[in-house]
């Protein structure tokens, strides 16, 4: 096993202490108010509630090894909660609010959580009975209340009485994440505090322009998720940082214009949708606006190609300048007006909509992760990117590929990680543990993937997920799935065809972009009649036949669609909290409707 040499703050609270030393007074937070408007606290100011929560949590008799959970979505005391437990030399468990009540369950049995913080009474209301059932859970604490049992109570009781930070060693655990799981329950993934300093700072070399301007976010990845704590929470405190908190999916679009992030960490869904929009709106609008931005972006495009032989061309440059004083610059002002760029993980961004974002001043970089390398594994820097590509490997990380695992001649493998963000190990799991960490330590991803002469780790699909045809030939239906998700009709998508002769592919449509085609075309805007309709099944059919085509081996094309009147959602049990696709649950659903169509 090798011991990693890890740089310094390579623990958490060491980590946040020298923050505060540096940025006492600089903003932090910011929350939406009643109004509408953000209201911003100090670094010092969250200092002084970890402070008071600490010795709170001290009275309550938290200490060493000992649990405390949350349930709450990205907010001041997410934050607070965290560096407080820490400081008492506990794990911090997080779960998402949009979570069913038997996974909190579970994962507080699991984990043997003793103080629980929940974000407001309604889910209080849900889980007050959990101690009978759970004796390990001691006190549940509600951080939207007043009274003995909030967390206004536990913050002036350490007040009174205040207990230094402990600091913990880097080898010890600071977090107890628990993996979405697509079947089965959830596993814990034990993240150390050396695991997560480690991957911070390798994730901030990447952008070393970082350091040098006012580094603003707007918060969109839930805390929850290890991505959005180790790319934002930890990294802009490193940095001396603010972070606007993002108040719903819904408002992300007026809630950057207000926040005016200069750096934003997201998901590929969000770009998408963000270039699905422009799209929508320039062919709904049509005329001279679309010409100049057709224009723009065909110039931009060259101006790209030209510049990559060493050349350029007058006409070109000016077609490029004209679109973006006209267009360009209005699409960066909707996003802020001070993005210098954005990070996105999760899945593979399509690399036609990242050049898209490129060409119009918007650098979008593509990196890969996982929870149980606390995430981050591989990156595009800000110097050193390839579209296409999730980076290269980030320091002190090393990346293998294992040919063993896959068909002979095979051009990629599983790829294995080894490095300081590997996790420690699956909370009560041995066997998990041990199937997916080498002897060496290195970290079994369960993903595909190719590294190219230059480092540059390209991901071919999932291995868990990739299936034969009747004919013996792979498919991997995660990668078809999102190249899919990008077709204006197509909200959701599904492919489905172990030992079969093709590929069946159920979508659930963009409700909105097919209603407005319903109502062109004249027909039915009653969902469910539409979705019926064998018009409508082979257009929408022929559109994802022309998106795949040459992305795609012919016989991986799905042949057959169905369409849904109900998308996958959490609430139906077919997605996870991280908006993954739970395929087993999905596909049991759909059983009969796809036997029906292999059998016509």
């Amino acid at each position: 096993m090798h011991t990693w040499t890890l740089d310094k703050p390579d623990n958490l609270i060491d980590w946040w202490q020298e923050s505060i030393a540096k940025f006492a007074d600089r903003r932090l937070f910011g929350t939406k108010n009643k109004n509408g408007t953000y209201e911003w606290v100090t670094y010092k100011e969250v200092g002084d509630r970890i402070n008071n929560l600490r010795a709170g949590l001290a009275h309550l008799e938290i200490g060493n090894g000992d649990a405390v959970g949350i349930i709450a979505n990205n907010r001041v005391e997410w934050a607070v909660a965290a560096f407080a437990t820490w400081g008492r030399m506990a794990r911090f468990v997080p779960m998402y609010e949009a979570e069913l009540i038997q996974i909190w369950k579970y994962i507080i049995t699991d984990s043997q959580i003793k103080v629980l913080f929940v974000s407001k009474p309604e889910i209080y209301e849900k889980i007050k009975d959990f101690p009978k059932d759970i004796p390990t859970l001691k006190h549940i604490v509600i951080i939207d209340a007043e009274g003995k049992n909030s967390m206004a109570v536990i913050e002036k009781m350490g007040a009174a009485k205040p207990v230094p930070s402990q600091h913990p060693k880097p080898d010890d655990v600071a977090e107890l994440i628990y993996t979405s799981g697509t079947t089965g329950n959830p596993k814990g993934v034990l993240l150390t505090h050396g695991n997560f300093t480690s991957n911070a700072l390798a994730g901030v070399k990447m952008y070393p322009e970082l350091k040098a301007n006012e580094v603003v976010t707007l918060a969109i990845l839930p805390w929850a998720h290890s991505f959005g704590q180790t790319a934002e929470l930890f990294g802009v405190t490193h940095l001396g940082g603010a972070m606007g908190l993002v108040e719903s999916p819904a408002t992300i679009v007026s809630d950057i214009l207000q926040v005016r992030p200069t750096f934003l960490v997201a998901v590929p869904r969000v770009f998408n949708r963000i270039y699905d929009g422009l799209w929508a709106k320039m062919n709904k609008e049509g005329g001279l606006a679309k010409t100049i931005f057709v224009m723009g972006v065909e110039a931009a495009k060259k101006k790209r190609e030209l510049r990559a032989k060493g050349q350029s061309d007058f006409i070109t440059n000016f077609k490029y300048r004209l679109g973006d004083k006209i267009v360009f610059k209005k699409i960066r002002g909707r996003l802020g007006g001070r993005l210098m760029a954005s990070m996105s993980g999760s899945a593979a961004m399509n690399p036609e909509i990242a050049q898209f974002f490129f060409d119009i001043g918007i650098p979008v970089y593509d990196c890969y992760g996982l929870t149980e390398t606390s995430p981050a594994v591989a990156m595009n820097a800000s110097f050193d990117y390839r579209l296409g590509s999730v980076g290269k490997a980030i320091d002190k990380v090393k990346i293998v590929i294992d040919k063993s695992v896959v068909e002979e001649d095979a051009p990629d493998g599983e790829i294995v990680v080894y490095g300081p963000n590997v996790m420690k190990g699956y909370h009560n799991r041995p066997e998990d543990t041990k199937a997916s960490i080498t002897p060496e330590g290195g970290f079994r991803t369960g993903d595909r993937g190719r590294l190219d002469k230059d480092g540059f780790l390209y991901i071919t699909g999932r291995i868990k997920e990739q299936y034969k045809l009747e004919n013996g030939k792979f498919c991997f239906p995660a990668a078809m799935e999102e190249e899919i998700c990008l077709i204006p009709f197509v909200q959701q998508a599904v492919i489905y065809g172990i030992n079969r002769p093709y590929n069946i592919c159920s979508i659930v449509p963009d409700f909105d972009v097919l209603l407005e085609y319903a109502k062109e075309k004249g027909l039915s805007t009653d969902i469910k009649v539409l979705i019926d309709r064998q018009d409508v099944v082979d257009m929408i059919g022929a559109a994802v036949t022309n998106q795949l085509k040459g992305k795609f081996g012919s016989y991986e094309i799905p042949k057959k669609f169905i369409l849904l009147s109900e998308a996958f959602t959490l609430d139906n049990g077919t997605l996870t909290p991280t908006m993954k696709l739970k395929r087993n649950a999905v596909l049991a659903k759909l059983k009969d409707k796809i036997e029906a169509l292999y059998k016509e």
